[in-house]
């Protein structure tokens, strides 16, 4: 990077990069779940599915919201030459980081139909909800704020996640027009303004 700057990542956006991928293995392992009777039967396990649905976002929505409170509260400004990475650079990293991982999620979703049918695949699909609604958590701050949270890059872990991890020392801050992603991490429908 020229003169010091560092390659920034956004928070929201590395945080919301499972989501898509948990919800639709969830949804997937869910709806081929329900065909075996299993162990417990399909009533058992469809409900059973159902409250981890429920538990699942509530959890995941929550875990370390203190350290990303704390980390939004001690926001740097970026620097002039800090690198900002592409919204689509950022969830292609995650992906890829993670994917043995979501397969092996999957695959543990779909054996489990056989002693809970459908609870497995409901639970994933609620673990992609409760990271979406994390995101929107720190969407919210950052549109009350008027700021973009940003993590350097190379604090990330080596899949490209943990945007709260241990490593992280501290986020940046910009304006909400920087970057190719909303507040929450969304993608940008119109060019943002210059």
């Amino acid at each position: 990077m020229a003169r010091g700057g560092q390659g920034l990542a956004r928070v929201a956006v590395v945080v919301r990069a499972g989501a898509a991928p948990l919800w639709w293995f969830g949804v997937m392992a869910a709806g081929i779940g329900v065909l075996p009777p299993g162990v417990t039967g399909r009533r058992i396990g469809v409900s059973a599915g159902a409250a981890l649905f429920l538990v699942a976002p509530a959890v995941v929505a929550l875990v370390r919201g203190k350290r990303y409170a704390a980390l939004a509260r001690g926001a740097a400004r970026a620097g002039k030459y800090d690198v900002l990475q592409d919204r689509a650079v950022t969830v292609r990293n995650w992906r890829r980081g993670h994917r043995w991982w979501l397969l092996l999620a999957f695959a543990v979703a779909l054996g489990s139909s056989f002693a809970l049918p459908a609870a497995g695949g409901m639970l994933l699909a609620g673990a992609g909800t409760g990271l979406r609604l994390k995101a929107a958590r720190l969407g919210r701050r950052e549109g009350a704020w008027e700021t973009l949270l940003w993590v350097r890059v190379d604090w990330l872990d080596r899949r490209g996640g943990g945007p709260a991890g241990k490593a992280v020392k501290g986020v940046r801050a910009t304006g909400v027009a920087a970057g190719d992603a909303t507040p929450g991490g969304s993608r940008r429908r119109t060019a943002a303004p210059v």
